[in-house]
């Protein structure tokens, strides 16, 4: 298996820091992240800060290559593609391995797929790497340590999907969890 060493000594320091820590948060971000920077281009923008007296002949000069332009004030910010990287494009190697991205994310998703495409369970809502069923699971599909298992987080009384990371649910110890895709900040629920 590739990447199994780095993998399981990430995994291995993540277990011993509670959820709270930030060396627990450090390693689970290294875990994620890792086969994503397979399929990442690495030809980055290069950002520009030019005053609004210079901007009508840098546009000029750069014109083909500008991705983006935000005004400040007497500044305008750009993003231009990286003019040197695009030349040496055609003969430069890079380090990334798209393949190596594609089977991750295959093999997850066949994985997966054994809880979706199954007829005796109920699935309610599934994201990456969880499901929300009324179903029994075998023993075999689940342990609180083991990478590739399911961990029981939580019994729920009442939940609500509304779409993907958008949700609301009561646990059986009336606790309440609420998941909106992009917000940060805490809010007070209200029942209406």
């Amino acid at each position: 298996m590739i990447f199994k060493d780095y993998v399981n000594n990430l995994y291995s320091l993540r277990q011993q820091f509670p959820k709270t820590d930030p060396l627990n948060y450090i390693a689970k971000i290294l875990l994620n992240s890792l086969y994503g920077r397979f399929g990442m281009d690495d030809n980055f923008a290069e950002v520009n800060i030019i005053h609004k007296d210079y901007i009508t002949d840098f546009e000029n000069k750069f014109f083909d290559l500008i991705s983006s332009k935000t005004e400040l004030e007497d500044y305008y910010l750009i993003s231009i593609k990286n003019s040197e990287k695009i030349e040496e494009d055609e003969n430069s190697t890079h380090n990334t391995n798209v393949a190596i991205a594609s089977a991750i994310t295959a093999y997850s998703r066949i994985y997966m797929s054994q809880f979706k495409n199954n007829p005796k369970i109920n699935l309610y809502y599934t994201d990456t790497d969880s499901i929300y069923t009324d179903s029994e699971l075998d023993e075999s599909l689940i342990s609180e340590t083991s990478l590739g298992k399911l961990k029981l987080e939580n019994v729920c009384n009442k939940t609500i999907f509304l779409s993907p990371k958008v949700y609301y649910l009561e646990t059986e110890n009336k606790e309440v969890i609420y998941k909106v895709k992009g917000l940060k900040h805490e809010i007070e629920l209200t029942k209406t």
